[in-house]
């Protein structure tokens, strides 16, 4: 075996027996790039900040970093992992108790806002050992006393370039000033621009720096740049581009909030099932739109780059930029969302006259001549209907309900086809169900009609 075949085995690493049983049921059977580079330095209690993209595995890096450092004996908060948004820390959290499966009575907590501060505080009391969290509501928290920060060893900042982008500068502050100062600090970001560079000078000590570029190829992605004339078409290039292509999913991206809703409107108006993603929606609104996404009852989602990031939608046919991104950096990760699992991907871009001076600097980050194209024609038909339906139920997680009442409901109860029901999502009080289009009516009447566990609960078509 050669050595760099050695150096990406889990099995080089000082792990428990346990914790490498544990990985290999998990399909961890190799690290990827950002592991293999960031665990050896991580292990040996060193600060890192790590240049590291959604889907690189860093999750995992940071969550055996933290397991295989704590001490389950003493009963108290020894890390805590702040993210920019719900999503995020809920996909951490829940990534961290699959690889805590090896270690017995570890409590991770979630800590977000968008939520009431009751069932938290409740939480807490009974204490945990790791803390994941968004910045504002672990501030609450810090501020009403409920959270104490004074045995935490570990910090990580997942997607540091985000939380800033989003105004929580002063969150972390509070929070880096609530923790010891002697730990292990771990930041991770998509980009490093001079921000970063001022949070890690204030908040580590000679950190250890990875980068690692996208796990991503763009070998299946098909790039096309579309001249436009005429900045006020942009809108109706859109619709264009999705008459012409019909992908079955696809995210369109602006740069702005404003240009966000505008495109989504026009879509609607013309009976596209689109839907916008932004940061002036509701938390529970922002979970609905990702939830209808992700299932594949919505065919369009629009959304900014601050309101995209941390999504990893499997399946995705296109992405389509309304405007190039101010970085080319952002731009790759922007169509690196397509083209995945071997799936051949679409990325179009629209170019306005005044964006030449970005075309130029993306060719030069590319290293690959880009020709402007005309906007291509279509038949007209739109024809970009999901498959799917979305059903929400007003019960979830603390009303005992799980995937298999669900099913059972619908098919042994209605008689309806197993394979005609989608994705299922629950959170704490409501059930997101996805069915295909020629059930959906047959399968909301009998969630109305009908019981759940013995009980009678809403149910709405979204």
């Amino acid at each position: 075996m050669t050595e760099k075949q050695t150096a990406t085995k889990f099995s080089s690493l000082p792990l428990s027996a346990e914790m490498l049983s544990n990985l290999e049921s998990l399909g961890y059977n190799e690290m990827t790039p950002i592991q293999a580079q960031s665990l050896p330095i991580i292990l040996q209690g060193q600060d890192i900040i790590a240049k590291a993209k959604t889907g690189s595995g860093k999750t995992a890096a940071f969550g055996i970093g933290l397991l295989a450092q704590l001490n389950v004996k003493k009963f108290a908060i020894q890390a805590l992992v702040l993210c920019p948004t719900r999503e995020l820390a809920d996909q951490v959290a829940k990534e961290i108790r699959r690889i805590a499966r090896a270690t017995h009575n570890v409590k991770v907590l979630t800590l977000c806002g968008g939520v009431s501060l009751g069932p938290q505080l409740g939480s807490l009391e009974h204490g945990a050992h790791i803390i994941v969290g968004t910045p504002g509501r672990i501030v609450d928290h810090i501020e009403k006393g409920s959270l104490k920060l004074e045995h935490v060893k570990q910090l990580v900042l997942d997607e540091a370039d985000r939380m800033l982008d989003m105004g929580f500068t002063d969150a972390l502050k509070i929070v880096l000033a609530a923790c010891p100062e002697e730990r292990q600090t771990l930041l991770f970001s998509a980009t490093y621009p001079d921000e970063i560079k001022k949070i890690s000078a204030h908040c580590q000590k000679n950190p250890y720096e990875v980068s690692v570029e996208s796990v991503h190829s763009d070998t299946n992605i098909e790039q096309h740049f579309y001249e436009l004339r005429d900045v006020d078409r942009k809108n109706v290039a859109v619709q264009q581009l999705l008459a012409h292509f019909k992908p079955q999913s696809s995210i369109v991206f602006c740069n702005t909030k404003i240009q966000c809703q505008e495109v989504c409107d026009l879509l609607r108006a013309q009976r596209i099932n689109a839907l916008a993603l932004h940061g002036d929606l509701e938390q529970k609104d922002r979970d609905q739109v990702l939830v209808r996404f992700a299932n594949r009852s919505c065919s369009v989602l629009i959304a900014t780059d601050v309101a995209a990031r941390g999504i990893d939608i499997k399946g995705l046919d296109a992405v389509i930029n309304v405007e190039l991104a101010h970085d080319s950096e952002v731009h790759v990760h922007r169509i690196g969302r397509t083209g995945r699992a071997g799936e051949t991907g679409l990325a179009l871009s629209l170019v306005a006259p005044n964006e030449l001076g970005r075309l130029n600097r993306l060719e030069d980050y590319l290293q690959k001549p880009i020709t402007l194209e005309l906007l291509p024609q279509n038949d007209g038909v739109m024809d970009i209907m999901p498959e799917m339906v979305t059903l929400c139920i007003d019960g979830g997680k603390k009303e005992k309900v799980r995937a298999g009442d669900i099913i059972g409901a619908l098919t042994k109860e209605a008689g309806l086809a197993f394979e005609k029901i989608g994705k299922i999502d629950i959170n704490n009080f409501s059930t997101y169900v996805a069915v295909h289009q020629s059930i959906a009516k047959q399968a909301l009447q009998h969630l109305q009609d009908g019981k759940i566990k013995g009980r009678k609960f809403r149910a709405r078509k979204l």
